[in-house]
């Protein structure tokens, strides 16, 4: 794992992120997670632990500037990202990692327990049948749908100054009927692909049934 350090510390260095060495050795240990149990739970199309590096623990950890608040919850959190990686990196924020698919929740639960990360909830749901009292900070997604159906599908889990992250690969161009929303072009070190954070911010929170 020794190049995989060395290409973690460079990107972290890029991003300007201070982490303690526990910290990084958390991360790489997420990687071997990943790498292990891959085959037999489908986890992740990359197989590569180098590449693992800037298209997991760098891409997930490049919204770091734009996370505030204290109660975060990551939709479709599949293998754990970009929750696990956050969740290391802000060890006093409180992380739920939410996924409809049991296989990989069950991973990740055996993840948190292995990395001893006690500032993460794994709940497997449906994003629609999911609430929570209160609200979340911040939803964070991989979008994985249009913009408009991931507002639709998980304002209801916003608090009434919540903000919605959605990790694109290019900008969208659809316009939205709600909120207040910013597209903000993301570097991550290592990848030359195109990669936007849209954030949806002043999204109103439906009423919950009586």
């Amino acid at each position: 794992m020794e190049h995989c350090k060395t290409l973690l510390l460079a990107g972290l260095s890029e991003l300007q992120l201070e982490l303690a060495d526990h910290q990084i050795e958390q991360l790489l240990a997420f990687i071997a997670l990943i790498e292990k149990w891959n085959k037999a739970y489908n986890l992740t199309a990359i197989r590569d632990k180098h590449a693992m590096v800037s298209l997991h623990l760098l891409d997930s950890l490049a919204i770091v500037p734009h996370l505030s608040g204290q109660r975060h919850i990551d939709i479709g959190t599949g293998a754990g990202l970009p929750g696990i990686p956050l969740a290391i990196c802000y060890p006093d924020y409180e992380f739920t990692l939410l996924d409809s698919n049991a296989k990989k929740t069950r991973f990740v639960q055996q993840a948190v327990l292995e990395l001893k990360l006690r500032n993460v909830e794994v709940c497997h749901y449906r994003v629609e049948n999911y609430r929570a009292e209160p609200g979340f900070d911040t939803v964070i997604t991989r979008a994985f749908a249009e913009l408009s159906a991931i507002v639709e599908m998980t304002a209801h889990l916003l608090n009434s100054n919540g903000v919605l992250l959605a990790m694109k690969g290019q900008l969208p161009d659809e316009p939205l009927s709600q909120g207040i929303c910013t597209h903000v072009p993301i570097t991550v070190p290592g990848i030359d692909a195109a990669r936007c954070l849209v954030k949806v911010a002043g999204l109103s929170r439906p009423a919950t049934p009586n």
